[in-house]
């Protein structure tokens, strides 16, 4: 270890000796009777030292007030530096701030709450483009024609539900597998109007958060939609920050999150700054003789009237 080191760490006598100096501007800068006992002083350098004196103020518990003063070097006159409240370890301290962006948790909204949405939310997308031309994956699409007049389907005999293996993929069984129809029984008319009247009264158009929505599910770019003949009125919601997210919901459901009820405008650019650096602009040291309201050399008419 050198010798400047170890002279870093061991406080100067003098700055050290200083704790009235630092009393008296911590007391300055603090309110009456807020500044305790003396707690500690601290190294900081070469002749540089912060003494360190309890807090009193309500709130502000563990917090000490630290006074730094120091010395130049040969001198014996200790100087102040700077004074400040700072944390002890154990100090209450306020939680980490959150940009309101991220403050917002899932169950935060309430009815008629508006989140609004970015222009370029990365969880959106262009949906309808106005273009009669299907999209490229679609079933009805050219691409998907042509790939199926292509492909040979392998008819499989017997009923998919009494077959002792799975279906290979490209058969008539694999395609009533996807479609639901290997299973033993299937929802009856009763049982998709029990289950779709259970979810309307849960989110549906005659809630509180529905009433107070900007408008309806049916046009929420974070609908997803569901097939059979529940699909025609109900969809699963896709929004983190909806009350109703991951659940079924009425297209006549909606809420402050809708994807097009308010977007958040692009923050302003400010204009550049017009700097001209192709001219000079005279400026005299004395007034022009002419620049005056009263001329220097006298007129005619004032010569003859005796005027100066």
């Amino acid at each position: 270890m050198s010798a400047a080191t170890t002279r870093s760490r061991t406080p100067d006598r003098l700055c050290a000796e200083a704790v009235d100096l630092a009393r008296t501007a911590a007391e300055e800068a603090a309110a009456p009777g807020v500044v305790g006992e003396h707690v500690g002083v601290v190294s900081e350098g070469d002749r540089v030292v912060t003494h360190y004196f309890e807090c009193k103020e309500f709130g502000y518990r563990g917090w000490r007030w630290a006074v730094t003063v120091a010395r130049a070097s040969r001198a014996k006159i200790v100087t102040l530096d700077e004074t400040v409240l700072l944390p002890g370890s154990d100090a209450l301290l306020a939680p980490e701030w959150v940009p309101w962006s991220e403050r917002l948790r899932p169950g935060d909204m309430g009815p008629g709450d508006l989140l609004p949405t970015d222009a370029e939310d990365l969880r959106l997308e262009p949906g309808f483009s106005g273009e009669d031309e299907p999209a490229p994956n679609s079933a009805v699409s050219q691409d998907m024609a042509e790939l199926v007049e292509a492909e040979d389907a392998e008819v499989t005999a017997g009923v998919p539900a009494h077959l002792p293996f799975a279906p290979r993929r490209g058969s008539i069984a694999a395609v009533a597998e996807e479609l639901g129809l290997r299973r033993a029984r299937v929802l009856s008319r009763y049982g998709l109007h029990v289950a779709a009247d259970r979810w309307e009264e849960s989110y549906g158009p005659k809630t509180a958060m529905a009433q107070a929505a900007p408008a309806a599910c049916v046009s929420c770019g974070f609908l997803n939609p569901i097939g059979g003949s529940l699909g025609q009125a109900f969809g699963v919601c896709a929004n983190e920050f909806s009350p109703a997210d991951g659940r079924v919901v009425a297209l006549s459901y909606g809420c402050g999150g809708h994807s097009e009820a308010a977007v958040m405008p692009a923050p302003p650019r400010p204009a550049p700054p017009v700097i001209d650096e192709t001219r000079v602009d005279p400026f005299p040291l004395r007034p022009s003789p002419d620049s005056g309201s009263v001329s220097i050399t006298p007129d005619e008419p004032s010569s003859e009237l005796g005027h100066s």
